[in-house]
């Protein structure tokens, strides 16, 4: 610091030379004090289920995947309007967080509902093909495995809505994942035993007035988990209904859909927290 100082030249006026070295000083200690921003590199990446061709988005800190060793990677599943510029943005701020983000795709390139009507019929085809959404989401998964900053064997899955349901299917496929989050996902057991394939540590973040999520699909969501020794946690937030993290569900709860910012800051609190559990250890 002494030697930074004294290139600082000299006037003939001490009490100039006092004020512009405390001014320089001042402005240094400022510079080393300002944390390092992100460099968020973002990438389209296309992949292949047989002849359907998928679009996915991956984001990542180039400078934290440079200096670094590989980084834990975080798979996005959309929720039933497909990839958005809403998983876009969460996939930026996880690379921000300093993980490598992808957002799946599981309609299929150019498949994106146009309305709520059409997405609900879109989402309905993998709502009701189990098998098919999980094929679709382990593609995801190994999409995202393959890209050179991903750690081996650090990996987990958020999803939103349709892709908070998701990610409980993602685990119940059995994929090899530290832990999934679901964001005002559906919560039912369609086959309760598939259950015994879940290895992932699992926080579901709920909203304690949404209307699309019986007490009995709740119910039977822990009786799976508890019957087969399943690692769970479950925050539930007053005053939040349907789609509490997303901005452009609106704000007016009677619709049984809307955004509450306090359940969104708190959720992502949730699940960075979550993270830190995962990977802290490994």
């Amino acid at each position: 610091m002494d030697l930074i100082l004294d290139f600082f030249p000299f006037s003939k006026n001490p009490a100039k030379d006092f004020i512009m070295r405390c001014c320089t000083l001042v402005l240094l200690l400022l510079t080393m004090a300002r944390p390092a921003m992100a460099d968020v590199t973002t990438e389209t990446i296309e992949y292949r289920d047989g002849d359907i061709g998928l679009v996915g988005f991956l984001a990542y800190d180039s400078a934290k995947a440079k200096a670094t060793t590989p980084l834990p990677g975080v798979m996005i599943v959309h929720q039933w309007m497909g990839v958005t510029d809403y998983e876009k943005s969460r996939c930026e701020q996880l690379a921000k967080l300093g993980y490598v983000a992808f957002a799946c795709d599981i309609y299929g390139a150019g498949v994106r509902p146009s309305d709520t009507r059409e997405a609900g019929a879109t989402a309905g085809i993998y709502k009701n093909d189990r098998e098919l959404y999980r094929h679709r989401l382990n593609l995801g998964l190994a999409e995202l495995r393959k890209q050179k900053q991903v750690a081996e064997g650090k990996l987990a899955a958020i999803g939103y809505c349709f892709g908070g349901t998701g990610v409980i299917e993602l685990a119940r496929s059995g994929a090899k994942v530290d832990g999934v989050v679901s964001f005002h996902g559906g919560l039912d057991s369609p086959t309760p035993d598939d259950g015994k394939n879940i290895s992932a540590k699992v926080l579901i973040c709920h909203g304690a007035d949404d209307p699309f999520v019986s007490p009995s699909d709740i119910d039977a969501m822990k009786a799976e988990f508890n019957g087969h020794q399943v690692d769970w946690q479950m925050n539930i937030y007053s005053g939040a209904v349907h789609s509490f993290t997303q901005p452009m569900a609106g704000n007016d709860n009677s619709k049984g859909a809307a955004y509450n910012e306090q359940a969104d800051v708190r959720s992502f609190q949730a699940m960075a927290g979550f993270f830190n559990e995962l990977f802290s250890v490994k």
